[in-house]
């Protein structure tokens, strides 16, 4: 079996649904580590966050593998409850391992350019980060407690993300300043498409927990008057399509 990269993992050997959950589990955490490594990375230079950030990103492909060929070896062996739990992790991992290979290329300019950057630059990226961050905790903590008001908390989020990156690229579009400008573009749009992939990750614990995709979730929880009004007339109508009672009949 291929060797796992230079941290340990706790299964390889993955017989269990159990363990698929637990190593997605741990895939969440590494993810939100690295995010916060990288934030680090960028607000002090460390070298130390910027290799933790690479053994996290090698360490969730190697996951994203063995979950890979353990859901599609164990997944005709269990109830459809679990099944649905299994296709829940594998999707969920597709989305970490996409958001750790963004922190890299994200951590791998912040790196490279930084020393050039203008503060209010690094402040705005930093702020993308750590907004990135909490909502990867906020996953985890979805995913562990199996809470789904946690989950859709997530999907508000992503708004700050999108805010924040269009502020930086509008700025750098229209006062370009060099090849810096082009950098920090680049580590937004970073940040902001690993925003998209944890909206995704919230999404699919959404539908594992309720059974429902997120958007009758938001309808049920903040229906627009429109809807509102619509259901009434069908409940009104549908009420007058029922034939009363005729007079004679309750003689």
């Amino acid at each position: 079996m291929e060797k796992p990269p230079s941290s340990e993992i706790t299964a390889l050997e993955v017989t269990a649904p159990s363990q698929i959950v637990a190593l997605t589990r741990e895939a969440c955490h590494l993810t939100r580590v690295a995010v916060g490594e990288a934030t680090n990375s960028l607000a002090k230079g460390s070298r130390e966050s910027f290799q933790a950030v690479k053994e996290a990103e090698e360490k969730l492909d190697f996951l994203d593998r063995e979950i890979d060929k353990s859901v599609t070896a164990t997944i005709t062996t269990v109830s459809p409850d679990q099944a649905r739990e299994l296709l829940a992790c594998m999707k969920l991992m597709i989305d970490l391992e996409r958001i750790g290979d963004l922190t890299l290329s994200f951590t791998v300019r912040a790196e490279a350019v930084r020393d050039r950057l203008e503060m209010e630059d690094v402040s705005q990226l930093i702020k993308m980060g750590s907004i990135l961050e909490k909502m990867l905790g906020d996953i985890l903590q979805a995913f562990l407690n199996r809470d789904l008001e946690c989950a859709v908390g997530v999907l508000r989020a992503d708004s700050e993300i999108d805010r924040l990156r269009n502020l930086l690229v509008i700025a750098h579009l229209e006062h370009a300043s060099g090849p810096e400008s082009i950098q920090v573009i680049f580590m937004a749009q970073a940040l902001e498409r690993a925003g998209d992939h944890a909206k995704n990750l919230a999404e699919e614990i959404c539908h594992l927990l309720s059974g429902h995709s997120v958007r009758h979730l938001l309808m049920a929880r903040n229906k627009p008057y429109e809807q509102m009004f619509l259901e009434h007339l069908r409940t009104h109508y549908a009420t007058k399509t029922t034939p009363p009672e005729h007079p004679q009949n309750r003689m």
